[in-house]
């Protein structure tokens, strides 16, 4: 598991006075870097390499501008072509988001899923 820290900004925030909705799947999205990483070192977007098949996000308590959210991920499921990010958001010690993220390993010339490596699954597990 890694961790990222979160200054939620101003114009983050709605009209209700938290952070809107749609903020949290981009902190969840930064918070994926790392695993970036494990792929694509150098983060060449001509060489990229993954690509998102399916996001959620679950909202358990409100957040709000003022206070940073530590963002926890780990993997977890890891399949043939394809792993599963998981994300827990947390502001003040409590929990106020969970989500996952499924991410497929992927060829985009060819555009076909590839394979996980030995190598690209020992990388992952050392993040579960």
């Amino acid at each position: 598991m890694f961790s990222s820290i979160m200054e939620p900004r101003f114009c983050e925030t709605d009209a209700l006075g938290h952070i809107n909705n749609t903020v949290v799947p981009m902190w969840f999205e930064s918070a994926r870097s790392p695993v970036f990483e494990i792929f694509n070192p150098s983060k060449d977007l001509t060489q990229w390499n993954l690509i998102l098949r399916k996001i959620d996000v679950d909202f358990v308590a409100q957040i709000y501008y003022g206070h940073a959210v530590e963002i926890k991920t780990r993997i977890g499921h890891i399949g043939s072509s394809s792993f599963v990010c998981e994300h827990e958001a947390w502001q003040r010690n409590e929990l106020v988001a969970t989500g996952t993220a499924v991410l497929i390993y992927f060829d985009f010339d060819a555009q076909v899923k590839q394979q996980l490596s030995a190598e690209l699954r020992a990388e992952l597990e050392k993040i579960r």
